[in-house]
């Protein structure tokens, strides 16, 4: 059984696992580029060794490092978090051949079912309804691709089997789109996973995005923690997430965590996993893929169920059972987490970087932040955007936002800009407090720019006053007036004139 656990990570989840690691005493290792050295993460682990330079393909990708860097220090396991190399089969291979425990699925269950393609061919074979598009796991040619759009029907979305997050995925809404929209889908899914593998997939409107989380042990037992709704993202990246899903029903509920423990049952899955599906307008649910790692919204599952995921990971790896059976799993209130990026939410969301020079953080009952970051530190163009995680829990939805409300104007983030403003606004969309919102909705109903020009535009004009007022303040104090050449005041002088004029 290990004592010491490498975070092969960086960032909020790099501290969401040191956490863990700490409460359970395991000793903890981190690992960081050059421009994470002030990171957060680095202060918090036991120990911590360099890895690269700032890009990630020369320091968090360099899996060898890792391994060596684990090695050296007594490290026994390996928690790779999400992203980088979490879904990365090679690398899960590698740890354990350097006798290594690694805190996630086995390498098969991640090839099984973190490409896509033969995640989509594992469900059929197990009568598990999947979005249609292409069939099998062959590698299809763009011209190949091409000729079997028209079948599929647009619009489709062209997806990297690798990875998720949203990269390497184009839109496509007709044959004309097709080779451009492939050319950079397959480019962005090389940069992202190292490998350009992709396939076509039907577009559903006006469907919802719905995922179940699922936790198994190395003994065969599998349970499923209920659903998150996770339909509000902008170009395939989520910007907040809630659970329980405000569309779900208990029957569709039931039928969707059946069918998540079933899929990891086929693959002879451990650890934490998700199995993500789009759910129609009439309550018909299709498998879309399964995530094999940890999720970024995972705390608000968190939350609701009362289940320390991070630290069941981790209980799974050193050889525990499960410490819950299904029927122990009961939804109790209602979580919303909103993503808070460094990203301007009036300039088409364009990322943002610079020192966070000062922050405030909301606190108080129901609130959680996860973050990686401080006053200080430098928000850079090597990473994604994120800046934390801001999580509140409420004994309904209804309570659930109007925490949100308050944590969000209790935010403060100086230095640089963020999306605080879109959640704000947000928080009081009717489509939103009705529920009533799909994946197209941030993209096609959501205008900030309508925002900016309305009641955004007079909270610019009064920030503009309040700075001409305390301009002027400041410089009225900085006024000196210069003291006169005789040493007896003015006034004294002006006295002594009146008298002797009299």
């Amino acid at each position: 059984m290990f004592t010491k656990v490498l975070i092969a990570n960086r960032g909020e989840i790099a501290v969401r696992i040191l956490r863990a690691c700490r409460e359970l005493g395991i000793k903890t290792v981190a690992v960081y580029s050059t421009a994470d050295r002030q990171a957060l993460h680095v202060r918090y682990a036991t120990e911590a060794y360099l890895l690269g330079p700032a890009p990630s393909s020369e320091s968090y990708l360099k899996g060898d490092k890792i391994i060596e860097i684990a090695l050296k220090s007594g490290a026994g396991a390996i928690h790779p978090g999400y992203g980088f190399l979490a879904e990365n089969a090679a690398f899960a291979q590698e740890v354990e051949d350097a006798g290594l425990e690694f805190i996630g699925p086995s390498p098969f269950a991640i090839s099984s079912m973190g490409d896509k393609a033969i995640a989509r061919k594992i469900m059929l074979e197990a009568g598990v309804p999947v979005v249609p598009g292409t069939k099998g796991t062959d590698r299809f040619s763009d011209e190949e691709l091409l000729k079997l759009a028209p079948e599929i029907g647009f619009p489709l979305l062209i997806k990297a089997t690798a990875g998720g997050g949203g990269k390497g995925m184009r839109e496509v809404k007709s044959i004309e789109e097709m080779p451009s929209a492939l050319n950079s889908a397959r480019g962005e899914a090389m940069s992202a996973f190292g490998e350009d593998n992709v396939y076509l997939e039907k577009l559903l409107l006006g469907a919802r995005h719905i995922e179940i989380q699922i936790l198994a042990d190395k003994f065969g037992n599998v349970i499923h923690l209920n659903e998150r709704e996770c339909s509000l993202q902008r170009r395939h990246q989520k910007l907040l997430e809630e659970a329980p899903s405000p569309a779900m029903t208990e029957e569709l509920r039931e039928r969707m965590g059946e069918v998540a423990v079933q899929a990891a049952k086929a693959v002879g899955y451990e650890s934490a996993g998700t199995i993500e599906c789009l759910v129609d307008k009439d309550k018909n649910f299709y498998f879309l893929e399964m995530n094999t790692r940890l999720q970024v919204e995972h705390p608000i599952t968190e939350l609701v169920t009362g289940v320390d995921i991070v630290m069941e990971q981790i209980r799974i790896a050193r050889g525990r059972q499960l410490s819950l059976a299904q029927e122990d799993i009961k939804i109790n209130g209602a979580a919303i987490e909103c993503r808070i990026n460094a990203e301007d939410p009036h300039n088409n969301f364009m990322p943002s970087t610079g020192h966070i020079s000062h922050a405030v953080l909301p606190t108080g009952p129901g609130v959680r932040i996860d973050t990686g970051v401080y006053s200080g530190t430098e928000i850079t163009p090597y990473y994604d955007s994120m800046i934390s995680k801001l999580i509140v829990w409420g004994e309904n939805r209804a309570q659930a936002i109007l925490r949100m409300r308050r944590a969000l104007a209790e935010y403060r983030v100086v230095g640089v800009r963020t999306n605080i403003p879109f959640h704000q606004t947000m928080m009081d969309s009717h489509r939103f407090l009705g529920g009533r919102y799909d994946t197209r909705f941030v993209e096609e109903e959501f205008d900030m720019e309508e925002i900016s020009e309305g009641k955004e535009t007079h909270l610019d004009i009064a920030a503009i006053i309040a700075t001409l007022v305390k301009h002027e303040q400041t410089e009225r104090s900085a006024h000196v007036v210069r003291r006169n050449a005789r040493d007896t005041s003015n006034w004294k002088w002006l006295s002594r004139w009146e008298r002797l004029s009299k």
